[in-house]
């Protein structure tokens, strides 16, 4: 798969060693900072053990709400130990300290749900086939595609959806999304809207990172289940697993049950800068792309489970491990089906990302489960560009 080839690229990337975007003049509460790092699992001289570095965990979430985050959620696992930390605090108003416990919004975090159930579906052998074409479960998302040959797909097989190669382009959305944040957008019109845009690409030529995949194959599993795509995540995946503080809140555009508020850093015509609120935020359009809620208990006992072939056979496991072959003279793939791969440390890790308005989040592990990292991190900028200071620190103290 020439990992090696690959690494500096991916790292560059996704452990965020391109700058950080700033977020300049944050006046912090004059309320003194509520810094509750734990570990359940450290010795009392902080000293390394069993391969973990939990000094290094402990400051890299110290000394928190700071200019860039307001709380952290970390979970360390694997056969080389554990560890639990979490700092800051719920919110900006109380500066109580933040739940470890907390829900958040897991953003494309979904994406590896998702990816589990359609590969669950796929290796019973019945209802998915991943070499089919969409166009045979889904005809009618192409009746109005055009005419002209710029206009017209290609069969898109269903594992391109799986793997960001099927050349779909971006749906539209909203064009001011904090403005329109308790409206409903649905998925389907997202959809149509990229469909309407005609192919970038033939089926398997070039991978591209985005959401329109998964929305699809969110609707593909409603259409071949004959259910909807929440109830087979929650029964195929979330109830098994004893999720219970995973869901998916469709319009709801509340964080039900414990949870630490979410902010983003918005600049003053002043050059000063301000912390909103983004906590409440209907994201029904990311549906099976990002839509979910869940904590970091609920994401590490999944990862766990995922990377030990217990969620998904491993037949159909070896898909999120397998990166494409691409056209010729295309950049070189990162993501499996879900998945993507860097080198860490000189570790393999397979990791996903997901961010939503005030939320960054990873859930990532070494193949064989050595290692396993979750995080959640309250970010002032989380859809900013490159990786937020403290996910990166944590990111680094764990996997590097």
């Amino acid at each position: 798969m020439q990992l090696a080839a690959r690494a500096a690229t991916a790292a560059a990337l996704v452990l965020g060693l391109t700058a950080a975007a700033a977020v300049p003049a944050f006046a912090r509460p004059p309320a003194p900072p509520a810094t509750a790092a734990v570990s359940q699992a450290a010795d009392p001289a902080g000293t390394t053990r069993q391969g973990l570095d939990r000094k290094a965990l402990r400051r890299a979430i110290e000394s928190l709400p700071n200019p860039d985050a307001t709380a952290a959620l970390v979970r360390v696992g694997g056969a080389d130990g554990t560890w639990r930390g979490s700092s800051g605090v719920h919110d900006l108003v109380t500066h109580r300290k933040a739940d470890p416990h907390g829900r958040f919004r897991a953003g494309s975090i979904t994406k590896i749900v998702t990816a589990a159930v359609a590969l669950r579906l796929a290796a019973e052998g019945s209802s998915l086939d991943l070499d089919a074409p969409l166009q045979r479960y889904m005809p009618e998302l192409f009746e109005d595609e055009g005419s002209g040959s710029d206009k017209e797909f290609d069969p898109i097989p269903v594992r391109t959806l799986l793997n960001y190669t099927s050349g779909l382009k971006s749906g539209d959305g909203f064009d001011d999304e904090f403005a329109h944040r308790y409206d409903t957008l649905d998925p389907r019109t997202v959809v149509a809207s990229a469909i309407a845009k005609g192919p970038e690409h033939a089926p398997g030529d070039e991978q591209h990172y985005r959401n329109i995949g998964y929305t699809v194959l969110g609707l593909l599993i409603e259409r071949v289940t004959g259910d909807s795509y929440a109830h087979q995540a929650a029964q195929r995946i979330f109830g098994p697993l004893d999720m219970d503080d995973t869901y998916f809140p469709g319009t709801d555009p509340r964080i039900r049950g414990p949870h630490n508020r979410g902010y983003q850093a918005v600049k003053r015509a002043d050059g000063t800068t301000r912390l909103v609120d983004v906590t409440e935020w209907n994201q029904f359009d990311r549906f099976a792309a990002g839509d979910m809620i869940s904590s970091t208990a609920d994401l590490e006992t999944f990862t766990r489970e995922l990377f030990d072939g217990s969620v998904v056979p491993r037949p159909q496991l070896k898909e999120m491990f397998t990166l494409p072959r691409l056209a010729p003279g295309a950049p070189e793939p990162t993501f499996g089906a879900g998945l993507q791969h860097m080198e860490v440390g000189g570790r393999d890790v397979w990791l996903k990302t997901g961010a939503r308005h005030g939320y960054v989040n990873m859930i990532a592990a070494t193949e064989n489960g050595s290692r396993t990292l979750v995080y959640s991190v309250n970010a002032t900028d989380a859809k900013g560009q490159g990786m937020n200071p403290v996910a990166e620190r944590v990111a680094r103290a764990a996997l590097g």
